[in-house]
């Protein structure tokens, strides 16, 4: 089977960027890292890319003030680099009509809980985990869903469990959900390619 060409789309770090791109080269996954996105210009995400020879992109409201030409500028630079599937990677911002038409049903995201529960808008990063700690969830963990037009809604696509320790702060928490996310992103991405996973844009 082809390689799977991947668009990138990060606002911070982009440590899941990193896990991927690693598996690409690796050999663990059989896809290329096309190009990455970012709504931010000094974004971790961005100079990884650059560093290692990805196509990297700032594309915002500060390079695009018209939401609809910043639609038309990530749509048009995914389909330039002949993308297959979006893969947003700690992307923090609604993706607009054009695009989600454009990819409907080929955008994945990962959420460091087990949706429905713990997500939703300003749901992100340690606000995450520091609401399944009090929760007292005996259970958290990673899911890759669809992108649709709401935050962390789409159809989940999988889902892995990473199990809360009695003495867990948010910090160790956080570092151990975010290896688990660095694997099952890489893993589900290979069972989409190998057809052991279908997703709605490919039956």
């Amino acid at each position: 089977m082809p390689a799977l060409n991947l668009g990138i789309m990060a606002s911070h770090t982009g440590t899941n960027f990193q896990a991927l791109l690693d598996a690409c080269n690796q050999g663990c996954l059989n896809a290329t890292c096309r190009v990455v996105i970012s709504n931010n210009s000094g974004s971790m995400a961005l100079r990884r890319a650059r560093s290692q020879g990805v196509p990297g992109y700032h594309l915002s409201a500060k390079t695009h003030p018209s939401s609809t030409e910043l639609d038309r500028a990530i749509g048009n630079t995914l389909a330039d680099h002949e993308v297959d599937l979006v893969v947003l990677a700690g992307y923090m911002k609604l993706l607009g009509p054009i695009t989600l038409s454009r990819y409907r049903g080929r955008i994945l995201n990962i959420h460091p809980a087990l949706l429905p529960d713990f997500g939703g808008r300003g749901m992100h990063g340690k606000k995450v985990h520091a609401a399944v700690l009090a929760s007292r969830s005996k259970f958290t963990g990673v899911t890759i869903h669809l992108v649709d037009e709401e935050y962390d809604h789409g159809l989940i696509i999988a889902q892995a469990k990473v199990p809360v320790l009695k003495h867990d702060n948010v910090e160790s928490l956080r570092t151990r959900v975010q290896e688990r996310e660095h694997e099952f992103y890489v893993e589900t991405l290979q069972k989409i390619i190998s057809g052991d996973i279908r997703l709605p844009a490919q039956t």
